[in-house]
């Protein structure tokens, strides 16, 4: 390991992905819905942003100034090559957290985002951005920071301990990270195998090694095998953040509001009975054995009256990101899946599903015929919001400054799909934040955007890209050999991207 990467994997890329609730744009429903005093977002800055994903599309589909760093060069180069593509004037670096810290040309903040880097860098390194975030985060900014959380990883802790352990000394160096780590969950495999006290003492961790073997291995190598990995209680958190005078104001994890799906009606008595609320919060992850927190911390927090709270949330916006016949009535949380109130959530959905923004205040014009009181139209929209149904909508004079940008990132991301499938993102002047699009949808779209128009132009189109990369479609586990085969299964998707999905990226403001 060299000595510039302290202990971090930096042998092997991150992921290319992209994380919403770094979009500042989210933060002011979370606090309106908490009765939060939420700032205006002229600054922002991104602190380990991996591949630049999340920096560079909240940069194109925002008039928000970013800035971040990461300090592998790699990474900062490819997201610089990203800004560049779209000329959002981001300012990313590939500096240390010590030397970024020293920079005397950074502006003060308005918002400073962290998504996991907290739980994968040692403890100089944590110390040095609690400084940066005392310097750099305005008044009344917004700090957002995700982190694994104890309780939740008690159980699983030494056995990825021993794993890293593995993957250090067992390990080949000369192997590379990858086989590796495919070594190292083989040999816990192995382990579990003799039926060890510590697996019958916590059997959910064979069941986590089954997760570990079906997912990315970048992912795996900056997630686990890290020299520094430390989950942390909440109450930690706060006690190592209160040098940078934060406050804790929210869960920028919008499902985290919905009782009903997290928490028995024994477990809201209880929680409510505790005072302190941030001793309650404590109390709440060991409710869920909460494995990863996503918070929104404020420097200076403020409350607002009911009356000024109510007015506010009426005039936020929302759209409709997923095909309407799609959405499914049922939603997963903490107690498992449940279903939702289709008297709620039908007229609601029905309404919105010609994908035209709507505020608040038009939902509950629109619906109070069926019956329906504001707060149930708020915890809807905040439910549908965490599943991923619907996004907040900018004000159009931002979106309308934002187009001429995310048309270039996304000229740029259409492009690069030709080529393969690492990114499946594309940028909304509208959601001024990004929108999950796969590889084909993509290519699709970049059809559609020369000219063609029929399900079999657009799978036409599509083949002969695959075609010239001696490429061929999978399909229930098969590989598709012949062109008709192929074709034939493109020309299907092609039909459902022009009835599903185009009308959602016209909507977005993509197409």
């Amino acid at each position: 390991m060299s000595d510039w990467s302290a202990g971090y994997v930096a042998d092997i890329g991150y992921t290319f992905g992209y994380y919403p609730e770094l979009n500042p744009l989210r933060v002011k429903l979370a606090f309106l819905n908490n009765g939060l005093v939420c700032p205006e977002f002229g600054t922002a800055c991104e602190l380990g942003f991996g591949q630049g994903m999340s920096a560079n599309i909240h940069a194109a589909a925002s008039v928000t100034q970013w800035y971040g760093t990461d300090f592998n060069p790699s990474q900062a180069g490819f997201a610089q090559e990203v800004a560049n593509a779209a000329n959002t004037r981001a300012q990313l670096y590939d500096e240390a957290f010590s030397d970024f810290l020293q920079r005397t040309d950074l502006p003060e903040f308005d918002y400073i985002g962290l998504h996991g880097i907290w739980s994968w860098i040692s403890e100089q390194n944590r110390t040095l951005i609690v400084e940066f975030i005392r310097r750099k985060l305005k008044v009344g900014g917004v700090l957002y920071i995700s982190y694994n959380t104890l309780p939740g990883w008690a159980a699983f802790a030494p056995m990825r301990h021993l794993m890293t352990e593995h993957a250090e000394i067992i390990g080949s160096e000369g192997r590379g990270i990858i086989s590796r780590i495919d070594d190292a969950i083989d040999f816990a495999d192995k382990l579990l195998a003799t039926n060890p006290l510590f697996s019958r003492a916590n059997p959910l961790v064979g069941d986590r090694i089954k997760k570990l073997r079906e997912q990315n291995r970048h992912y795996l190598a900056h997630e686990y095998f890290n020299r520094d990995w430390h989950p942390m209680h909440f109450a930690t958190m706060a006690e190592l953040l209160e040098p940078a005078k934060v406050q804790y104001a929210c869960s920028a994890h919008y499902l985290d509001y919905i009782d009903a799906i997290n928490l028995t009606p024994e477990q809201q008595v209880f929680l409510k009975e505790i005072p302190d609320p941030m001793f309650r919060e404590s109390v709440r992850d060991f409710m869920v054995n909460q494995q990863f927190r996503r918070d929104y911390w404020v420097k200076g927090l403020r409350r607002i009256s009911p009356l000024e709270q109510t007015e506010a949330i009426r005039l936020q916006r929302v759209v409709l990101t997923n095909h309407r016949p799609d959405i499914m009535l049922t939603m997963t949380g903490t107690l498992g899946e449940v279903t939702l109130n289709a008297a709620v959530y039908e007229p609601l959905l029905d309404l919105l599903a010609d994908h035209k923004p709507r505020t608040l205040g038009e939902i509950e014009r629109a619906v109070r015929g069926k019956g329906l009181q504001f707060s149930q139209v708020i915890q809807a929209v905040m439910v549908l919001t965490g599943a991923g149904h619907l996004s907040g909508v900018q004000q159009d004079a931002v979106s309308a400054k934002a187009k001429m940008q995310t048309d270039r990132l996304n000229a740029y991301l259409l492009n690069k799909a030709r080529g393969g499938n690492d990114i499946n993102l594309l940028a909304s002047p509208v959601t001024g934040g990004g929108f999950v699009t796969g590889r084909f949808q993509q290519l699709f779209l970049l059809a559609t955007k020369q000219g063609d128009s029929k399900a079999s132009e657009l799978a036409l189109f599509v083949w002969q890209i695959l075609q010239t990369q001696g490429q061929r479609i999978s399909k229930d586990g098969h590989t598709l050999d012949t062109d008709d085969e192929n074709l034939a299964e493109l020309t299907a998707q092609a039909a459902s991207f022009l009835e599903k999905y185009l009308p959602v990226l016209k909507a977005l403001k993509i197409a």
